[in-house]
């Protein structure tokens, strides 16, 4: 074994050639097994995605009719199909995308011009299953998580340049939930690694849109319709987050560290409620209301003769009912004015079945001093005035550079907001 692979493989938060966390032996998947010996799978080929032609260009036509506070502008970065949750690495060499289908992007800018040259498939030796949430640690380690799996990338701003990669299995597929809960509904999860204690945290929708009472002892032991953390060696799991019903998208604040996340509330109760959500927890263990509660304070017909708990923890922000407020990150760049530091930049999908549409667009939140927030549009035109979405906005992050990168998996596309008075 090399010296870099030896180094890499023989982390003391990762033993992937035998620790307590790494499943080894004939129950895991080939290629799984060969990359972790550092062995090749054969694999020889990416699949490539062409970044020029009459499809960016209809994508950069659409990008005309965006509209932006004023200094801000918006481009075409890279043409990334199904192009959901981001992560950028932390040398600032590639951009990971997370799809709800079975691919992993690598976006590659390198002459630096703020224009994505290559966008090509991640470890295509391996197969995903709904590979949403990509986070990176500071250590440069790179967290898969699917619908019932999350894997490790050890350097994987290194390995990508290969087909195959440096990979071990954090929690072994159908280990995450119980295999009997797995959904084609609300499984798309995301990730962060905790900036104080080092853990990994992830969020695990429930499958239901009100689930039924019978499954909630399950589901509360398991973080489904909640969220979980862990060593980012698999060890010490534990629910950190009670009652919420879908949250896609989690960041912490950069000052304080408290965990803020969005919530997508209850379908079928009208256009108008329940209210989306921006949440802040404060310490382990708080409950959202769910499924007491559709969203904000409204109860649901399901629940509505059974108690909420009495500490339940109501949003910070109530947004656009079925609007689908999905990724979110704080702002820390120095390119944006200052009324945007420690700002939040979310995404919100639009609804799916509003008589009116709304949402396919991007939101910006500030905090003032007191903690009070105030929430409006910041990049919209995505849904044009005969109700057709031109594109549905996913998840949001920031560039080394300051600006910021906003996914959207209608277009299959990523775009970069700049502020073009920076000095």
């Amino acid at each position: 074994m090399s010296k870099l692979a030896t180094t890499i493989l023989g982390a003391g938060s990762l033993a992937l050639s035998g620790g307590a966390a790494v499943a080894q032996g004939a129950d895991l998947p080939e290629n799984i097994e060969r990359l972790q010996n550092m062995q090749s799978t054969g694999t020889t080929s990416f699949q490539q995605i062409a970044q020029a032609g009459p499809f960016a260009d209809g994508i950069r036509a659409t990008l005309d009719r965006i509209e932006l506070p004023e200094g801000f502008e918006i481009e075409l970065y890279a043409v990334v199909p199904d192009a959901r949750h981001m992560a950028v690495g932390p040398q600032g060499i590639v951009t990971f995308v997370g799809t709800r289908k079975d691919k992993i992007w690598a976006v590659t800018d390198r002459n630096k011009d703020r224009v994505a040259d290559e966008v090509k498939d991640f470890a295509p030796s391996l197969t995903f299953t709904i590979p949403n949430g990509v986070c990176f640690g500071p250590d440069g380690m790179l967290y898969t998580v699917e619908q019932n799996r999350v894997l490790i990338f050890p350097a994987a701003e290194f390995f990508y340049e290969s087909p195959d990669v440096a990979v071990g299995e954090v929690v072994a597929q159908g280990d995450l939930i119980p295999a009997e809960e797995e959904s084609f509904n609300h499984s798309a999860r995301v990730c962060r690694v905790g900036p104080e204690d080092g853990k990994l945290y992830i969020s695990l929708g429930q499958p239901h849109n009100v689930p039924p009472p019978e499954k909630m002892e399950l589901y509360n032991a398991e973080g489904i319709g909640g969220m979980i953390r862990m060593n980012t060696d698999g060890t010490e799991r534990e629910v950190y987050t009670n009652g919420i019903r879908n949250s896609v998208g989690h960041d912490f604040h950069p000052e304080t560290g408290d965990l803020w996340f969005t919530d997508n509330q209850v379908d079928g109760m009208g256009d108008d409620i329940p209210p989306g959500e921006i949440n802040r927890q404060t310490e382990m263990g708080q409950h959202f209301g769910f499924p007491y509660y559709g969203g904000g304070d409204v109860r649901t017909a399901e629940y509505e003769g059974e108690a909420p708990p009495a500490d339940a923890v109501m949003p910070v922000v109530e947004t656009t009912a079925h609007a689908a407020d999905l990724g979110m990150t704080f702002y820390t760049g120095s390119m944006f004015p200052e009324r945007y530091r420690n700002a939040i930049f979310s995404a919100q999908h639009g609804s799916w079945n509003r008589t009116e549409p709304v949402g396919a667009r991007v939101m910006v939140t500030t905090l003032d001093a007191e903690g009070n927030a105030t929430t409006e549009p910041f990049a919209e035109g995505w849904l044009d005035g005969n109700g057709e979405y031109l594109g549905r906005p996913v998840d949001v992050t920031e560039l080394p550079d300051g600006s910021l990168l906003v996914s959207d998996d209608l277009a299959g596309a990523i775009y970069r907001i700049s502020y073009t008075d920076a000095q």
